[in-house]
Parts: C-alpha cells; structure tokens; sequence
C-alpha cells in the first residue's frame, strides 16, 4: 500500500520573483490586459502604500516558506511528485482546454520565460497511468498527453516550482492540469473529489511507495489572464480580496480545508480564488490533515495573496 507523506502547496509567479522585479512584471501585466480589453486599468491605490524594504522583509516569509518546502520533501523521501496546477495558454490553447489531463509521457523539460532547464525531468509512468485509468473508470473525463511539442512543459504552474523544488530533476514526476482560468471550469466540489481519487490510486500502489503531492496557484488574484467575461464583480485588475484568503487561512491553519469543496465556481470567481481548486484537490487527498506551517501574505506590488504551506501525514501502515 502506498501512502501520501507530503502535501506541498504555494502561489506561483511573482512568488518565485524578488521584490525588485514585480513593478515591471505587473505593468507588463497591466499592458497585455490593456491590450486585451482596450481598457488601461488603473493601478491599485496598494501599490502606493507598499515599499521596497516592506515587500522584501513580507516576502522573506514567503521565500522561507518555500524553502522549508525543500526541506520537507528532503525529509519526507518521497518516491515520486505530483504537481497539480493549471495552464494558461501555454501548452494548451483556446482551441482545446481540457478540464482535466495527466501526462504520461517519459520526460520532459522545462520551457517557460519564468522558468527554464534543459535538464529532462522524468515521468513516474506507472502512477500517472494508474491515474488515468482508475480515473477514467470512475467517470472522470481525464485527457490523456503522451507528449509535449518538443517534450517542453511551458506551463508556469508546474515548471517554477520543478525549477525551484527539484532543479536537478532527480526524482520522477506525475503532472496534473486542473483548469481554472478557463470559463466554465472544475466545480470545488469535483475537484475534492480528484484529490480523493489519487488518494485511492496512490493507496492501491505497491507496499512502502511514497508519494508528494504538490498544489501550485491562489490565492487571491485578479490579473490580465483572469476570465473576465464571466466577472461580474466590482474588482478591476491588481485586486487582492485579503478577507476572503484570511478566511481560508484560518481553514487551513485549522486542518478544516477540506471544507474549502463546499465553495462554488461562482464563488471562487467572485473572490479572486480560481487557482484555489488546486488547493483543494490536494486537501481533498489529505483530508482533514492539519497543516505543519503556513504563511501567507498580499502584495499589491505583486498583485496576489501569496500562500505556502505544507502537510506531513504519517505513512500508512501495510
């Protein structure tokens, strides 16, 4: 019987960036939206009231977080990690945006402007196979990727945190694409259920194999790829909802995250929280594991509340 030993979980973008480098990183943002819509939005007032030295010294906490992340996973000697994050144009595209897919290819490598590495990552073929196909059995629509265009994984959910987490590619990987900013997407509730899937699959795997599980995205953001054709919200571009990401902190500092399923996709929609279905597919693995650490802060300067958390759940027992 394999066993989950690890849950890992963080924002991604600006949360792999120094301060220094978020003023560009989100005018740049704001022009493609600009681009996009016509519109140039208007910078958040936030922005005006965070410095330099107050980014760094609330980023510091964010940066330990994910490097307490390294030491989990080192301590936790996992066989195999699975990320779970979604795809923003990337290796996908608006002419297929499938709301669930696993890859199950041999290796890829990493292709993003946020980051990249030619060193090639292999592929746990046989948990991502046994995902797929007890998932399948089960009634979800899982789309299956044998490849990538050039064996590239463009994705920025998943390719910083394999730069970050394992820059030297030396423990096999599952990848998981979770839909979130593509409207319609996967309802919370379905998405718990995912996470309890993998849980069976990875319980059913041979005695002793251990398993990480990582969710990349949250908390709350509303940036130039948000779906705003179905925001119907008085939030414009660079929001951060801190109410709402504190109440889930609270869940989650609590080990009651898994209550997170009960939120609706209008809701995640409303409060800037669409990448939180990654979160709450790999709460729905855990259960009601309370969490080891979290930290969270917003930044307006990086237009996000940013998270990092991790779980250490005790092996199952054969």
């Amino acid at each position: 019987m394999g066993s989950i030993v690890a849950g890992l979980a963080s924002s991604h973008a600006f949360a792999f960036m120094e301060p220094q480098r978020w003023d560009d990183f989100r005018e740049r943002n704001r022009q493609i939206l600009h681009r996009r819509s016509g519109v140039l939005p208007p910078v958040q007032d936030g922005v005006h009231d965070e410095t330099l030295a107050m980014n760094r010294e609330g980023y510091a906490r964010i940066r330990g977080g994910l490097d307490r992340l390294r030491t989990v996973l080192a301590d936790r000697r996992p066989d195999v990690l699975v990320v779970i994050g979604d795809d923003q144009d990337e290796n996908f595209s608006t002419a297929n945006v499938p709301q669930l897919a696993v890859h199950v290819g041999t290796s890829f490598t990493l292709a993003n402007p946020l980051a990249t590495s030619e060193v090639p990552y292999p592929v746990h073929r046989e948990l991502a196979t046994a995902l797929l196909e007890q998932g399948v059995r089960e009634g979800f629509d899982i789309a299956s990727l044998g490849s990538f265009e050039n064996d590239e994984l463009r994705s920025h959910a998943h390719a910083q945190v394999l730069a970050d987490l394992l820059p030297r590619a030396d423990l096999p990987v599952v990848l998981v694409f979770l839909n979130a900013v593509h409207h319609p997407a996967v309802e919370p509730w379905r998405c718990e259920q995912f996470g309890q899937l993998l849980a069976r699959v990875v319980r059913a795997r041979p005695a002793g194999e251990r398993v990480a599980v990582y969710a990349s995205g949250g908390w709350s953001h509303f940036t130039a790829g948000y779906p705003w054709a179905a925001y119907r919200g008085p939030r414009t571009h660079g929001a951060i909802d801190t109410d709402f990401d504190r109440v889930v902190l609270d869940l989650v500092e609590r080990g009651e995250g898994h209550t997170l399923a009960r939120l609706t996709d209008a809701d995640l929609l409303e409060h800037g929280e669409i990448e939180l279905r990654a979160w709450i597919a790999l709460l729905g693995a855990l259960g009601a594991e309370p969490a080891a650490f979290v930290e969270y802060q917003p930044f307006y300067r990086a237009m996000m509340g940013m998270a990092v958390a991790a779980w250490t759940p005790e092996p199952v027992r054969s």
